[in-house]
């Protein structure tokens, strides 16, 4: 089974493949996630050093450049979510940005997970010497059973091992379940500037940061800790190659407040206070402490009676004319996750038609698309900076969307 970037699951050597089997590192650690390159083949025709619009020249989001290909939690549809294998998986396949979600620990390290309570991305569930752990928090107003970051110390989260937190969609992923360790932010921004120099091109950290109001009612300050290691780290500069973003304005605005100087993201969803925020009276106020708008993909093409894609809503152009670059949010290939008219077969695991939907938003004129599978990405930016069809889909002309891509919303608050 020959997977994205040419790795294999079995019969590798360690240096070939990010997991290597068995293989012990240099402090005799076994399939830990802890700093070291992949050798894992570049998609045919990227530039690594040197290209022109596969290179990000600074941090800065651009409107009206080349989009940006955001690899999602990494390229966490070929590996477990927010691991450093991810991360690097998805710049050697192309990303120029990567998105990390940062939560606490209890002992206020930044750690790198979607959701705070950890039992489907790690292996808490079978460490009987964190069985005690184990408890009921309120999340979102719902009751939520399970083990919190919050709950548990740096050291302890790190014993941990990361999984695949999908199995029933990505089976394929869980061959590396059990390799990975939960990287801290630090971490993360290391890596990235040693795949810069590697690379020869910018890879920007757009981090996500994870739900802070309900962590300052049990006393963390994230605020403080994200502005604390961004400035340890000499990245509190509006050219370096990181950004935060987040659904809470009062967070982000309390960041501009603060003095913080990298480019900040507001994450919308389609609800009451997003659509208020992409009004054109609303864009102009996100405008004032944000350089970027990150609206679920409904809110750019939405869905029709019929299962299809409609037209293009105004808010791209709408948020262009306010000085906002847009950032849609979530692309994947798998069936469950695709328009009706795009799925391939019955299986909702299956990979259907994604690069057709990728194109479609990139005709609508955003200036980047997350994505789980940062090779799609990277594939649909080359056919539309190169002008080319995709089979099944009618090129846009200035921003409308391709005409054969349906949808099936997936109404879910999966991205960010």
């Amino acid at each position: 089974m020959l997977l994205p970037g040419g790795d294999r699951p079995a019969g590798r050597t360690r240096g070939s493949c990010p997991l290597h089997d068995g293989a012990q590192d240099a402090d005799g650690r076994t399939g830990s996630s802890h700093l070291h390159l992949l050798f894992i083949r570049c998609p045919a025709g990227i530039q690594v050093r040197g290209g022109e619009w596969y290179s990000v020249s600074s941090a800065e989001p651009l409107v009206g450049g080349v989009p940006s290909v955001i690899g999602h939690r990494g390229a966490s549809g070929y590996r477990p979510e927010n691991t450093l294998a991810s991360y690097e998986l998805a710049a050697r396949l192309g990303a120029d940005r990567i998105e990390p979600d940062i939560v606490p620990t209890r002992d206020g390290v930044l750690v790198l997970r979607h959701e705070s309570e950890v039992t489907h991305s790690t292996d808490v569930a079978s460490r009987p010497d964190l069985a005690a752990r184990r408890t009921t928090r309120v999340v979102d107003g719902q009751p939520v059973t399970g083990w919190f970051t919050e709950d548990l110390s740096y050291d302890e989260l790190r014993s941990l091992r990361a999984v695949e937190p999908r199995p029933h969609l990505r089976p394929t992923t869980t061959v590396y379940d059990g390799l990975y360790e939960v990287p801290t932010f630090a971490e993360l921004l290391e890596l990235a500037a040693q795949l810069r120099l590697e690379l020869g091109r910018t890879i920007v950290v757009t981090a996500e940061v994870k739900a802070p109001s309900r962590y300052a009612e049990d006393g963390f300050d994230v605020a403080a800790l994200v502005i604390a290691e961004l400035r340890r780290l000499g990245l509190d500069e509006p050219d370096a190659p990181v950004a935060l973003q987040c659904f809470e304005s009062a967070f982000l605005r309390r960041l501009r407040a603060e003095g913080l100087r990298v480019p900040l993201v507001q994450l919308v969803e389609d609800d009451d206070a997003g659509r208020a925020a992409c009004t054109p009276w609303g864009l102009r106020e996100v405008s004032t402490y944000a350089e970027v708008l990150a609206p679920c993909k409904d809110m750019v093409l939405p869905v029709a009676a019929d299962g299809t894609l409609g037209p293009a809503t105004p808010l791209v152009a709408d948020a262009h004319r306010a000085g906002l670059a847009v950032h849609v949010w979530t692309l994947r290939n798998e069936n469950a996750f695709l328009p009706v008219s795009l799925r391939v077969g019955p299986s909702e695991a299956a990979p259907g038609r994604a690069l057709v939907e990728h194109l479609a938003f990139l005709d609508a004129g955003v200036d980047g698309i997350f994505t789980d599978h940062p090779d799609t990405g990277f594939e649909a930016r080359r056919l539309w900076a190169a002008g080319k069809a995709v089979p099944g889909a009618r090129r846009g002309g200035s921003g409308g969307p391709s005409s054969a891509a349906g949808s099936a919303s997936s109404g879910q608050r999966l991205a960010g």
